[in-house]
């Protein structure tokens, strides 16, 4: 139902373009969320509210804002981000990234929303994980929703999206148009088949450069958000690249390397483009993948993945222990631009010094829930699960039994979470003053 967002400015006309019978049948065995009122609206708001309000810290830096979105790429291949792994001798499969990574501000614990392509971008461009089901496949897809790049294109950014698969590929042109992205660049609009992949699109080397060169065409500032298709089954790379990058264990690996290297060359290209000091680069993983290290053959590696925030005109720089989420992007970038009007979002600042921050995933209706240093499995009614993921990285030693204070922090939190994102789905509530 959410393609037909491809044809309407606003989610609430959608109905209009949908047929009666065919919906009906679309939401037959549709997962329909239940309120819940587990806290007063006071208690709820303050253990958790998704309105984020200015924090007048001075004027809105105008940066142009480019997101990075790599298919499949899990933390595990990152070497850079696993330095501990083989006692130090790790060196992953991505050295431009590698390099990146010493230059950007990240954490050593950042993971993604979902488990699917599907999921990433509400998440990252909107601040909506999915839960349960795919945001953009739900009965709740048609709710009033905002998003960075509406945000900065009300503050005069052209907006863009590039992704080099066919138009319409996994719902991505109806999710940007309601997004408010207004120019989306895809197959049609690269318009040469000769570098075509055969299966998924246009592969990331020439599409990356693509990309460079259309926005240098654009007025600054400006909002991009590119995502690649290269690191994908049946994991191929061009034919002049074959045997040019490390196999490893895992098939990912091989057009994993040639991913970063399409990605370095985009940035030797961004480099020399009078742009590229005034861009604050956003580099994140879709969601993870098969995994060959034990570290990430867990349910907390089952959800770990890469993001950095690469400011080359800028000192944006470190690796904190903060939990980092997809859904955390989009409000830290907003607040490192002094955006100065409230927004909803259901993610955090990662740069902000307070403390109360989470991160939620929700796996077939299994909530997995980071809150600190500890890890909560909770089924919908009760707690099975709480592991301490500085002490226990492979998730071995439960401790549901035996850390009831910490357990009942956790599930305080995340009934929070759970109510809020139950009931303003429900009441359609995604968006500030509704």
């Amino acid at each position: 139902m959410s393609n037909a967002g491809d044809f309407v400015k606003s989610p609430s006309d959608m109905s209009l373009v949908l047929n009666t019978p065919f919906t009906i049948m679309k939401t037959l065995k549709a997962s329909n969320l239940k309120p819940v009122n587990y806290y007063d609206e006071h208690t709820l708001n303050s253990l958790y509210n998704p309105i984020h309000q200015p924090e007048n810290k001075g004027d809105f830096k105008k940066l142009n804002v480019v997101f990075l979105i790599i298919e499949s790429l899990g933390k595990e291949h990152v070497g850079a981000l696993n330095k501990d792994v083989f006692n130090g001798t790790y060196k992953g499969y991505t050295p431009f990234i590698d390099s990146l990574v010493a230059n950007s501000f990240t954490s050593s614990y950042t993971y993604a929303n979902g488990r699917k392509s599907i999921d990433a971008l509400p998440s990252i461009i909107s601040g909506i994980p999915s839960i349960r089901e795919p945001f953009v496949l739900s009965k709740y897809s048609g709710n009033r929703t905002t998003s960075i790049a509406k945000l900065l294109g009300d503050e005069g950014y052209e907006t863009a999206f590039f992704h080099g698969a066919p138009n319409g590929s996994m719902g991505f042109s109806a999710y940007t148009n309601l997004a408010g992205i207004k120019n989306y660049f895809g197959k049609n609009e690269y318009n040469n088949d000769a570098d075509f992949d055969g299966i998924w699109g246009i592969w990331d080397e020439p599409f990356m450069q693509y990309m460079a060169k259309t926005i240098n065409t654009f007025k600054q500032p400006f909002f991009a958000a590119f995502f690649s298709v290269s690191s994908h089954h049946p994991f191929k790379v061009p034919e002049k690249y074959i045997g040019k990058f490390p196999k490893g264990p895992l098939p990912v690996q091989e057009p994993m390397g040639y991913t970063d290297m399409s990605i370095r060359k985009f940035f030797a290209t961004a480099s020399k483009m009078p742009w590229y000091k005034n861009t604050l680069f956003v580099l994140v993983a879709d969601h993870a993948t098969v995994s060959y290290l034990p570290e990430y053959q867990t349910l907390a590696g089952n959800f770990s993945i890469p993001i950095l925030f690469y400011y080359p005109g800028g000192d944006l720089k470190g690796k904190t222990d903060k939990l980092i989420e997809q859904t955390d992007i989009m409000p830290t970038v907003l607040n490192y631009l002094n955006y100065n009007k409230p927004y909803f979002a259901f993610g955090f600042d990662a740069l902000s010094n307070k403390k109360g921050n989470f991160v939620v995933n929700n796996n077939d209706g299994s909530f997995s829930f980071f809150k600190g240093d500890y890890l909560l499995i909770y089924d919908g009614l009760k707690s099975t699960a709480l592991f301490n993921l500085k002490t226990d990285r492979l998730n071995k030693n439960n401790l549901v039994d035996k850390e009831s204070a910490i357990k009942a922090d956790m599930e305080k939190y995340l009934k929070a979470f759970i109510q809020q994102y139950n009931n303003r789905m429900i009441k359609d509530q995604l968006t500030v003053g509704k």
